[in-house]
């Protein structure tokens, strides 16, 4: 019998390029509209997307595109802005990036005339996940393999650096401790920042390397999950250090963790790139198993809707969305 938990993309939407990296906004922008962003070699494609489950005149996926930023050189992280609002006159597109070069770029547009980059450099080697502080976008922190963590204001003037023990490969603001910021290490250690002291107040301990990606549940937060080697681990960080639920996920690592936006027991993990398929696996606290399935063609990011139980991953000139039954 087929296993019914094996799909294939629920939608798709062609690209003019190869995708690295995808990011929906988490934020409202004010629009029945989701805000979508993607980064290839050459382009950042910012536009919107809606979905039949919202608008029963939508057939299966409807993106628009609002606007490409020539970026010239490969993204490899999006963060976006809570500043980003298509309910002004004239809008507001604001969202960072990171490339291969190494630099952060805030870019900012009325999807006019206006459009302003601004190029904030430090790091010293490649940046692996950076995000906006979340009430009002007033920052971003971005996390390197040059082992540190860094703070940025909107002008690129560096306010604080936290120095790692082994590369930086994600990073997450509390959505309403502001002064809270969780950083993920390579070597399996997460902490959590206090930026008034600057001090650690908090660390988790994966047991195991390398740790690839983690992702603080922002509904509730005493959830923190990440994908370390082969294995989902999972913590709650009022009782331990050490993870709470750890599974196998990937035959050949895992690269993506991202928790669902919409169930605060939903997340998804992703396998490798580079493989002829790329593996998305979404699983539920309660299940033993996962409860999806999905396969790309060499897949790149992870993303979730801001309200459906809907990821969407990159491939090559395509975004494949998955919508999870639950």
């Amino acid at each position: 019998m087929p296993d019914e938990t094996v799909r294939t993309a629920s939608y798709t939407v062609s690209c003019e390029d190869y995708v690295h990296v995808v990011e929906f906004s988490p934020f409202d922008s004010g629009s029945p509209a989701s805000l979508l962003a993607y980064g290839g070699n050459q382009y950042v494609v910012v536009g919107t997307c809606r979905f039949k489950e919202e608008d029963t005149e939508v057939e299966d996926v409807e993106f628009t595109s609002l606007q490409v930023f020539l970026h010239g050189v490969r993204v490899d992280a999006i963060a976006w802005s809570p500043e980003a609002r298509l309910d002004k006159l004239p809008p507001v597109i604001r969202l960072c990036t990171a490339a291969a070069d190494r630099k952060v770029r805030l870019w900012t547009s009325d999807l006019q005339n206006n459009c302003d980059v601004k190029v904030m450099e430090g790091h010293t080697s490649y940046i692996n996940h950076l995000v906006f502080e979340p009430a009002e976008g007033k920052q971003i922190a971005s996390v390197s393999d040059d082992h540190t963590c860094r703070v940025w204001n909107l002008d690129g003037t560096e306010t604080i650096s936290f120095r790692l023990r082994s590369p930086g490969v994600s990073v997450c603001w509390h959505p309403e401790d502001l002064c809270k910021l969780m950083v993920a290490e390579k070597k399996g250690t997460i902490r959590f920042y206090d930026l008034v002291t600057q001090h650690a107040i908090l660390s988790l301990d994966s047991g195991q390397v390398p740790l690839m990606s983690a992702d603080w549940c922002l509904t509730n937060t005493i959830k923190v999950g990440a994908v370390v080697a082969n294995d989902w681990v999972i913590w709650d960080i009022t009782r331990s250090s050490y993870p709470l639920e750890k599974r196998p996920a990937h035959v050949d690592k895992a690269r993506h963790f991202r928790w669902s936006r919409a169930n605060e027991n939903l997340f998804a993990t992703t396998g490798y790139p580079g493989k002829i398929n790329s593996q998305l696996l979404v699983h539920h606290l309660g299940h033993p198993q996962p409860v999806m399935i999905g396969s790309a063609s060499v897949g790149a990011g992870l993303s979730w809707h801001r309200t459906l139980p809907l990821c969407v991953i990159g491939g090559d000139r395509k975004l494949f969305f998955w919508m999870t039954e639950m």
